[in-house]
């Protein structure tokens, strides 16, 4: 048996894959969507506004009012069976999914595990697992199709807060923006083509609405809404469609800064009006359904759309965890982790997860 020059035997030597979700509250109490909303409006990737600025005015005025909207929204769409968000139900489906998938193509080499950027399960203790599974390599998978600095680039940031507390660090890769990726598109094609067929009617317009982003960022280099807009063209491409029956939009904005355009509400409450009375809408930049899309959506959407005028009104799920959605994953963790996967090192062995501890060393971590 090999020993590290730290305690106990060397049974490092597999790949770790961590998919990475923006965030959930723990419930919908008031203390607990404050917290959630505390942590993620503190991160400056979020919001680009000094500290000294925007510190008061989020304690102040934002933490005091927006938890219970907020929360309200989020009974709206809660998993009572499981007392979670929908998102964090389908991000572990989509982990135990592919966990299964890549299980059955490279044994238990390569290990699967999921975190929040904001809330639980948190990024750091993540890593840690992985660590302790013996995981010397790791691929960091954050689940936006469209790169972000407020999205991908914070989830990083997170895991990489966690290895600059770790004595031995693995090493690390993270999966680039999928937004152009063959496969992601078609995923979307057989969704929009599988709902489209269990409903009673053919939609005018096909609405790619994207969460949206201040201008100001997309001014300072931010790649997000070109990203969003190739997405919606390739759909409709790939669909056969002319360009005028697929749109896009952005949703969510926040505060009195101008966000991208053109705003979701308002482009739903256009077409109604321009005499587009049936329409279907999809979310291509959410990987799993959360408040954003089954309440956002499904409900505040839907009303500016029958309000004014409109008469049908379907929104297309996200891909979650489809099973074309899971082998399309697993074929970007199988690309990205090009020259960790093959033979395992000389000397590998199975070891149990106490062993695996051990062989970490003490001290720092």
């Amino acid at each position: 048996m090999r020993y590290s020059r730290e305690k106990g035997p060397d049974v490092r030597g597999r790949i770790g894959v961590l998919l990475i979700n923006l965030g959930t509250p723990e419930g919908t109490d008031y203390r607990s969507v404050r917290r959630y909303l505390k942590e993620f409006l503190s991160d400056p990737r979020v919001i680009e506004v000094p500290k000294a600025v925007w510190w008061p005015v989020l304690n102040g005025i934002v933490l005091t009012f927006r938890p219970g909207r907020s929360g309200r929204a989020y009974r709206s769409i809660w998993n009572e069976e499981r007392n979670e968000s929908p998102l964090k139900t389908i991000t572990r489906a989509q982990a135990q999914g592919l966990a299964a998938l890549l299980s059955a193509r490279h044994g238990e080499r390569v290990v699967v595990d999921w975190a929040m950027r904001y809330g639980q399960p948190a990024t750091g203790p993540a890593i840690r697992r992985l660590r302790d599974e013996g995981c010397d390599r790791i691929l960091l998978f954050p689940l936006y199709p469209q790169y972000s600095a407020t999205t991908t680039a914070t989830a990083n940031d997170q895991a990489f807060r966690q290895l600059m507390r770790m004595r031995r660090q693995p090493s690390i890769r993270s999966v680039p923006a999928y937004y152009r990726e063959p496969g992601y598109i078609e995923a979307l094609v057989r969704s929009v083509e599988r709902h489209l067929a269990q409903i009673d009617f053919e939609p005018d317009v096909l609405l790619a609405s994207f969460h949206g982003l201040p201008e100001a960022y997309r001014d300072r280099g931010d790649p997000y809404d070109r990203h969003c807009i190739e997405t919606a063209e390739l759909l409709a491409a790939r669909l056969g469609w002319p360009a005028s029956k697929v749109r896009h939009s952005f949703q969510s904005r926040f505060g009195k800064a101008e966000w991208l355009k053109p705003y979701t509400d308002r482009t739903v409450e256009a077409l109604a009006r321009e005499g587009k009375k049936r329409i279907a809408v999809i979310a291509p930049g959410f990987a799993a359904d959360c408040v954003e899309t089954l309440e956002e959506i499904q409900q505040e959407v839907k009303d500016a759309f029958m309000a004014a005028g409109g008469e049908r009104f379907t929104y297309i799920p996200c891909l979650n965890d489809n099973p074309d959605h899971v082998e399309f994953l697993a074929e970007i963790v199988e690309r990205e982790l090009g020259g960790w996967l093959g033979p395992a090192p000389a000397g590998f062995r199975e070891g149990t997860r106490e062993e695996m501890i051990v062989s970490q060393g003490s001290g720092a971590e």
